[in-house]
């Protein structure tokens, strides 16, 4: 893991959009990769991006009541899944407009 110092509590410290900017932080680095050719470091970048998207479905700090809560879990959990596919196909459009999405965020941190 190479987030381990983040699972002690830090990460839940973190605001849910920082978070989410941090995770695009890593979907940009698999789509920079990939696009470059460079395999090794599209695979360092996705385990880095699924340990982050795991932290926050473990951890997260949604700031919702709990029943908005659960719907965010649920939708993290299907970004996951299909993100993971995306990857998987190697299918570029899929993961930049993923990585679109995620961008959003980084103007809310």
């Amino acid at each position: 893991m190479q987030h381990a110092s983040l699972e002690n509590g830090r990460w839940a410290e973190l605001s849910f959009p920082q978070q989410m900017a941090n995770i695009g932080s890593e979907t940009s680095r698999v789509l920079k990769a990939l696009e470059a050719g460079k395999e090794n470091r599209a695979q360092s970048a996705f385990a880095r991006f699924q340990e982050l998207i795991d932290l926050t479905i473990r951890y997260g700090r949604l700031g919702q009541p709990a029943s908005a809560r659960s719907a965010m879990w649920e939708e993290l959990c299907r970004f996951r899944e299909l993100y993971c596919a995306a990857f998987e196909k190697r299918n570029l459009p899929e993961l930049a407009a993923a990585n679109r999405y995620l961008d959003q965020f980084a103007s809310i941190r």
